[in-house]
């Protein structure tokens, strides 16, 4: 009788597991239900759904082979625009279902921004069941409150926020989405009048697929779903069954060695890593210290341990469905991990000190595997030293390029990524669209509108936000300086199935020219057939992390010349310091370093590195025009000159210093603001300096 017992409990949480994540029918109740279940994700999805994306992106990306693959005109383009009297509706979206959508992002520019009507058609209903304004339905909690509706960064202006709605909203057979403005004066937003920008994420089920249409009657249906599903977003439920296991992971990891922990008791999947990391560089130790995770003989989690939690290799706090980042630097994950036979967790020290792993826990529970049970995945790359293009035209002009993150084979759903940028210039890092291939595409499923809209901001904003379940900015500092910024977004039911194939490519494609450090991390869930031990290559992991800008620029003198925008920042007493990107402008490497809006006696700290000690001549190219005018400069507090920018028109100028001794090391320059000549304050523009 006891192998017949048994037998019936295995069947009997089978068949609970099945009827759990393969409902029969497909309602706002159970896509509310699948967003917070984290066991879910690592289920092949059943019914089986494909998931796209309407959005708004530039419609002359067409051939991967011209320039205008990288076209930037990704406003107010639509599916086309219907005459319904004498109202003109801008379609958003437009297709058949069975489906539902499931992520809504907008931001708006230009004149009479977002003052329009956004309409939800559904099933070919001539009346909209949703209409209003947009702000109002996706993030003023017209429909459904916070977190499903919310705007990021919640610490800048409201017009400038990306505005997110993850609220499901599922239809039979039929969606469309239309907006109804007189702000619009041509597609791409090219002659003025209102930008409208969007992305729409939406599924559509195998036909047969028994759907329930939203209406505000199925709404009132699931309130308390509803509520259930925003307090466990909201408060990050973590959910853990009642038979779990915890393991420690803690002690000294010397440099070049690992600890392993051997998980080996089946059919069970981690449900929570948590562990905090110490070094005496902890920056570079969350770089060079490599989580690995082999489910059942499969290494497919490789990757720095501070990528894989969401922060890089700076401690910044955090706090998504998936993983968070504590204030005291405890690192915690909550992706679900099953393995059929045994598991095996590997901190492996890549760097050149020891570190120190406390507060390390591993917690595991029972799991049901079955033939739709996936290998969690992660994996980790950076460019480093990547040198970027630049803004030459919205036509793509200026050498824009895809980086490609990730290429796999077979079948599995991908669940999300995270960047972390380290920017060396005053500009903004991240214009560039993602591209995401499923299976057989030959034009990706999903082309977005720009990188801070994929991330689910708007406008570049360095806001740090980290109050949303799916998406994060821990840091924005380096979106418009020089510095770090990261970026995250983990995948709730936007999640991106597939069954044969999946790429997904990112453009670089910055606004000026420049030299930078960019990393990112992804990942995914695999069935065990097709899962791979996942790369990383370790060299780029073992690279001194960057903390300034000189860690990437180099400020050394090269063959006697250093360009002016690799100059150390050292401080200034006033005005406006940034790099100038210009083609036309004749300037070596089109970009020279500007000091702007500087008064009398304002002063500019700069230093560069030389190799050797010598006596030279100094010949210093600057800009000089209308706008330019009167600064006096010196080289390690000695030999002051003064020279007068200020000209009737536009033109190069030169300086050149004699007697000059510049030190082995650090080298310093002052400028120093004098009274204009014309202007009201005081413009100086260094293109770069030779030393003879």
């Amino acid at each position: 009788m006891k192998p017949l017992r048994q037998f019936l409990f295995f069947l009997a949480s089978a068949l609970l597991i099945i009827s759990c994540s393969q409902p029969n029918t497909i309602t706002v109740g159970t896509l509310l239900k699948e967003l917070t279940n984290r066991d879910a994700k690592a289920e092949y999805p059943s019914p089986e759904y494909a998931c796209k994306q309407f959005s708004s992106y530039d419609r002359a990306t067409v051939n991967p082979n011209d320039k205008s693959w990288f076209a930037n005109w990704d406003r107010s383009m639509f599916v086309r625009v219907d005459t319904v009297g004498n109202q003109k509706q801008y379609v958003m979206m437009d297709t058949d279902g069975p489906g539902a959508i499931v992520r809504f992002w907008m931001t708006f520019g230009g004149e009479h921004p977002g003052e329009g009507t956004l309409q939800i058609f559904l099933d070919n209903d001539s009346v909209p069941v949703i209409t209003g304004n947009p702000f109002d339905i996706l993030s003023r909690g017209k429909l459904v409150g916070p977190p499903l509706s919310m705007s990021v960064p919640d610490s800048a202006k409201f017009k400038m926020r990306g505005h997110n709605l993850y609220f499901p909203v599922p239809y039979a057979t039929h969606c469309k989405i239309v907006y109804i403005s007189d702000n619009i004066k041509d597609l791409g937003a090219k002659t003025g009048g209102e930008a409208v920008y969007y992305n729409i994420d939406y599924r559509t089920y195998k036909k047969g697929t028994n759907v329930v249409t939203f209406s505000n009657s199925e709404l009132e249906k699931y309130q308390k779903t509803l509520k259930n599903t925003q307090s466990k977003l909201a408060n990050r439920a973590l959910d853990l069954p009642a038979q779990t296991l915890q393991k420690p992971i803690n002690g000294k990891i010397e440099k070049g060695e690992s600890k392993e922990i051997v998980l080996n008791h089946s059919h069970s999947a981690i449900r929570l890593i948590s562990l905090k990391l110490k070094a005496a560089k902890p920056e570079q130790a969350l770089r060079s210290t490599i989580l690995e995770i082999t489910f059942d003989g499969k290494m497919t989690v490789r990757c720095p341990v501070g990528d894989f939690f969401g922060t890089g290799y700076q401690i910044r706090p955090v706090n998504t469905y998936y993983t968070r980042v504590a204030k005291d630097s405890l690192l915690s994950c909550f992706w679900v991990m099953p393995f059929q036979k045994d598991c095996e967790i590997t901190i492996r020290n890549e760097g050149d000190q020891d570190v120190e792993i406390s507060e390390g826990t591993i917690v595991t529970a029972p799991y049901n595997w079955d033939n739709r049970t996936m290998y969690f995945s992660a994996a980790w790359k950076q460019y480093t030293h990547l040198k970027t293009g630049e803004m030459k035209s919205q036509e793509g002009d200026g050498m824009p390029f895809d980086m490609h993150y990730l290429n796999l084979k077979g079948k599995g759903i991908y669940m999300g990524d995270g960047i972390v940028v380290y920017n060396t210039v005053y500009a903004w890092w991240g214009e560039g669209d993602e591209k995401i291939f499923v299976d057989d595409d030959n034009f990706p499923s999903f082309i977005g509108t720009g990188t801070e809209d994929y991330y689910g901001y708007a406008w570049c904003r360095p806001e740090r936000f980290s109050n949303h379940p799916f998406i994060g900015q821990p840091d924005g500092s380096g979106n418009f300086v020089p510095g770090y910024s990261v970026n995250l977004r983990q995948r709730g039911l936007d999640g991106i199935p597939f069954t044969k194939a999946f790429r997904f490519d990112m453009e670089m494609w910055h606004w000026t020219r420049a030299i930078i450090n960019f990393s990112h991390v992804n990942y995914w869930y695999i069935l065990p057939a097709d899962a791979i031990n996942v790369p990383l290559n370790l060299k780029e992991a073992t690279e001194p992390v960057a903390l300034k800008r000189e860690d990437i620029v180099s400020p050394w003198v090269t063959n006697e010349k250093i360009e002016a925008e690799n100059l150390i920042l050292k401080n200034k007493t006033g005005g406006s310091f940034y790099y100038s990107n210009n083609v036309n402008a004749g300037w070596s490497g089109n970009v020279q370093l500007v000091w702007a809006h500087a008064k009398p006696s304002d002063k500019l700290y700069l230093a560069f590195m030389s190799k050797n000690e010598k006596n030279v001549q100094m010949t210093i190219h600057y800009s000089a025009g209308k706008e330019y005018d009167r600064f006096k400069i010196s080289t390690n507090n000695k030999n002051d000159t003064q020279v007068n920018a200020h000209r009737p028109n536009a033109q190069h100028g030169k300086i050149v210093i004699r007697g000059i001794h510049i030190l082995k090391g650090e080298n310093t320059m002052t400028i120093t603001a004098l009274p204009p000549s014309e202007n009201k304050e005081t413009k100086v523009g260094i293109d770069f300096i030779e030393l003879n």
